[in-house]
């Protein structure tokens, strides 16, 4: 069974880092798309940033020069380092993964997700 276990949400403040990490069990998703999206109360999932199986990385706008999103395929984790983090980044981040290599913005297009971690920034 196909498992991916985000850990390291918390409560920040604002300027603050954090480190999110996506532990996968059940299959190697090494080589495949990854990525990191989040979920606001009463908004829509969106797009935060992916990584291909070739390394090759996707940001959004918002967190683009802030987050840094890297992989351990040897570990079968991913990570999401958010540095200067502000008010409007709280919400719940989520990993996923393809079965393909290459990094995708649509959500439709992961076929594997974690059931998510908290993130808080206070202003």
């Amino acid at each position: 069974q196909v498992q991916l276990v985000e850990s390291g949400g918390g409560l920040v403040q604002a300027g603050g880092s954090l480190r999110l990490s996506c532990a996968a069990s059940g299959r190697t998703f090494s080589g495949s798309g990854m990525g990191w999206f989040r979920q606001a109360p009463g908004k829509e999932r969106e797009f935060v940033c992916a990584i291909s199986g070739f390394g090759d990385t996707l940001y959004a706008e918002s967190v683009k020069g802030r987050f840094a999103i890297s992989r351990d395929d040897a570990k079968n984790i991913l990570y999401l380092q958010m540095n200067s983090l502000k008010p409007e980044d709280t919400a719940v981040y989520y990993c996923a993964a393809r079965r393909y290599k290459y990094a995708e913005e649509r959500p439709s297009l992961y076929a594997y997700w974690g059931q998510g971690t908290q993130v808080t920034v206070s202003s």
